[in-house]
């Protein structure tokens, strides 16, 4: 009886680190569902402003944080051209129209607007392909000028779609 007091908390404590060390368990905190054995790469064009409406920094604002956003949140190595992932696009939209209209049928509201043709493509998983068109708003008051919210809701409309794209892409949402 001494003996089986003995042996079975050893037993019972090799059973637990048998059980630890052969179960995988892995948590990724940054959203992506990359396997990082097969997709390695990728490789993100500039995305060139082809809407109407021009605001000179919105193609290179745009571009840039995109590729930081995969930057920041994912492993993969950034190549030219050919990578196993490849975005590419253009900004097919971006316009001010007014919304609500007061009782002196003026309009209260403007909301900016921006769209972004995607294309993606991944060489691993061509299944995953797809090109869309990913669509973001924000509302301001005309008691301002585009002029003068213009920089700040750009940020707003930029995170928001990259985004969407992101989650499109590598998160598999």
């Amino acid at each position: 009886m001494v003996w089986n007091k003995k042996i079975v908390p050893i037993l019972s404590f090799f059973a637990v680190i048998l059980i630890i060390t052969s179960c995988k368990i892995s948590y990724k905190f940054n959203g992506s569902s990359i396997d990082y054995t097969k997709v390695k790469t990728i490789s993100i064009s500039d995305i060139p402003n082809r809407a109407p409406l021009v605001y000179a920094s919105l193609s290179s604002d745009f571009t840039e944080q995109l590729r930081d956003e995969f930057s920041q949140k994912t492993s993969l190595q950034f190549v030219e051209s050919n990578g196993d992932l490849q975005i590419s696009g253009a900004i097919v939209g971006y316009n001010v129209i007014s919304s609500g209209v007061n009782a002196d049928g003026d309009a209260m509201d403007s909301r900016l607007q921006m769209s972004v043709n995607i294309s993606f493509v991944n060489r691993v998983n061509p299944t995953e392909d797809f090109e869309r068109t990913f669509s973001s708003y924000q509302v301001f008051s005309n008691t301002y000028t585009i002029d003068q919210v213009q920089a700040e809701l750009n940020e707003e409309l930029i995170d928001d779609i990259i985004s969407q794209i992101f989650n499109a892409t590598v998160a598999n949402w």
